[in-house]
This record gives C-alpha cells, structure tokens and sequence, in this order.
C-alpha cells in the first residue's frame, strides 16, 4: 500500500508539472516587465507597511531564458547567478499576483511591489493589495499555496498591470 501511495504521489508531481503555467509577460515581452530578479536580493528589503525600494532595471541585451520566458539583467554577473539556480530567483506564482493567488486568481505582479519572504520573491499588483497582503503574510502565502496547484496550469494573465510603465529593460 505505502508504495502504491508513494508512486501515486510522484504521478500527482509529474503530471502538476508537465502542466505548469506560464511566466506573467506584459507588453515589454520580457519576465518581471524587464526587471533585474537576481538585483531584488541585493536591495534593503523595507519593512511590513513601507514601501520597497524600485526595482532594478534590465538591460535588453543581458537576458537568460527560463521557463518559457526571457529575463533581462543588470549585469553579466546577475544573468550568471540566475542562470546557476533560476528557480531561486524567479518571482513566485510565475510572477503573478501573490495576494490575487491568495484570493484564486491569476492576476499581473508589479516588479516595484515585491517582497522577499524565506528567500523567496513575491511581487503584487497594486498598493492596496499590498496593504491587504500584508496584514497577514502567513495566511495569504497559506492560501496561495494551496491555490496555486489548481491555478499553475490554468494559461498565464494577459492583463496589464494597473498604474505601471515598465522603465525596463534598458537598452545599452
């Protein structure tokens, strides 16, 4: 029975991956709207209820693949840490929404709405939401967990995101 149970386990694993979603891609055609996902972990990370420090421009012709996606770097060194371990570094529920998981639905992330939390990226779509996300961070990543297994394979959002002009990826 235990081996039964186990090889349905690694089933349930395979199959939830072979059907896995798409990054959030916007109109810049780049992840994270051409943001730098590796400079994240090098920012000073403001506390719950102040804003974060904007994110790190890309640049266009400093990108590495991922995912299905192209991810646009600072520097030739981030690209390389990215490319070293890129599930790292890739911003969590394929860069959407992580309170708009919370809530079960795919919505958009905003790379200057972000949050690193047991070295994890998360990114929201608008300031009210962070506000909402905030207020209980344990719980909602509780819900977005468990939101994500029926959501990850469902197609990634096509909506833009609200209030935003990506400034990246810059081109040098």
């Amino acid at each position: 029975m235990k081996r039964f149970a186990l090889a349905a386990g690694f089933a349930l694993l395979a199959s939830t991956a072979a059907f896995a979603g798409d990054q959030y891609i916007d109109g810049t055609g780049f992840a994270v709207s051409g943001y730098d996902v590796v400079a994240y972990w090098d920012l000073d990370q403001a506390p719950v209820g102040a804003s974060q420090p904007a994110a790190v421009p890309g640049r266009a012709d400093i990108t590495a693949d991922y995912n299905g996606a192209t991810f646009a770097f600072s520097s030739e060194e981030n690209r390389d840490k990215f490319n070293a371990d890129p599930a790292k570094f890739v911003p969590q529920y394929d860069g959407h929404c992580a309170y708009g998981v919370a809530k079960g639905g795919k919505v958009p992330g905003n790379p200057n709405l972000w949050r690193i939390i047991d070295d994890k990226l998360y990114l929201n779509i608008t300031k009210n939401v962070v506000s909402f996300w905030e207020e209980d961070i344990p719980g909602n990543l509780e819900l977005s967990e468990g939101n994500w297994v029926s959501l990850d394979p469902q197609a990634a959002s096509d909506s833009p995101i609200p209030d935003f002009t990506s400034a990246a990826p810059q081109t040098n």
